[in-house]
């Protein structure tokens, strides 16, 4: 495990995935993230690499030729990240193409991950570089679960999600048989710039946006205010998940979706899919900002 802190905050980084596992209070010890409970969902911040969701029977097609590929892609279960860089405030993990994973993701890359304290914010940057000689195709995401209800005291259904601006992005429905979105939209913003939190809200799977115009996103108390705030100004799609009836909620900034039901599997036209020309430096980013009050 590995740790940074400040005078607010701690947080534990898992060498497996570079998986970020806590924030915690350092005055109050109060804990931020789901603690990976293996009855509802056992994991915490998956960063989500090469691809993001479902690929049609796990596979894709490049240069005619298919190639398996594991949902949310394989670097959140993998033990070969190393630590690049770290300081008194960030640490960096990276992970290079070896001839592993060049069986199914045939490109030269290297993948960095950088955790970054500045007070009461912690910012995670990704750096994808092309280490090839031809273009390389991927997606990009992360997938942070926060505990929610944040004390035993209170309910899930005290809290709701608050976007920067007033919404009306329909939430694109997966097929809960195979993963795979579908063309069907549901309605999901009732209340302009709210999402009530409820048991069954997940029922139907992860909530899925192409099209909103907020880039923030805070978990907020009904009555106590924010707890935590995700900006995602790189990010293009958004996913809000939980397992029914669990006491988290999943905010996930994407670049990148599953693939949709009607994909011909070729990953250079695969929906959201991202291209990085030879030799080319990628960079995305999102915060997590811990409210002031919850940690005195």
């Amino acid at each position: 495990m590995h740790t940074l802190h400040n005078d607010l905050l701690k947080i534990n980084i898992k060498p497996k995935g570079a998986e970020l596992c806590n924030i915690t209070s350092v005055k109050n010890k109060t804990e931020f993230m789901w603690q990976a409970d293996p009855k509802f969902w056992g994991s915490h911040a998956p960063n989500l690499f090469p691809i993001i969701g479902c690929m049609k029977d796990d596979s894709y097609i490049y240069n005619n030729k298919s190639y398996h590929m594991p949902k949310h892609g394989f670097a959140r279960h993998n033990n070969n990240f190393t630590i690049k860089n770290q300081t008194d405030t960030s640490i960096t993990f990276s992970l290079v193409s070896d001839d592993e994973l060049y069986k199914y993701y045939p490109f030269l890359f290297e993948f960095e991950i950088t955790y970054t304290f500045s007070g009461n914010t912690l910012t995670i940057n990704h750096t994808i570089t092309n280490s090839d000689e031809k273009t390389l195709f991927f997606s990009l995401g992360g997938h942070p679960a926060f505990n929610c209800p944040l004390s035993k005291d209170e309910d899930y259904t005290d809290y709701y999600l608050e976007f920067e601006h007033s919404e009306n992005s329909p939430s694109y429905v997966l097929n809960m048989d195979n993963g795979l979105l579908t063309n069907e939209t549901k309605p999901v913003f009732k209340e302009g710039n709210k999402i009530n939190l409820r048991p069954d809200l997940f029922n139907e799977d992860a909530l899925i946006f192409k099209n909103l115009t907020s880039r923030v996103v805070s978990l907020t108390h009904k009555t106590k205010g924010k707890v935590l705030t995700l900006s995602f100004k790189d990010f293009k799609q958004l996913g809000i998940w939980a397992k029914p009836n669990a006491p988290y909620v999943c905010i996930e900034p994407w670049l990148g979706i599953a693939d949709n039901e009607t994909t011909d599997q070729n990953i250079e036209t695969k929906e959201g899919i991202l291209s990085l020309k030879a030799g080319s430096v990628f960079n995305a980013s999102y915060s997590i900002e811990i409210e002031q009050s919850h940690l005195v």
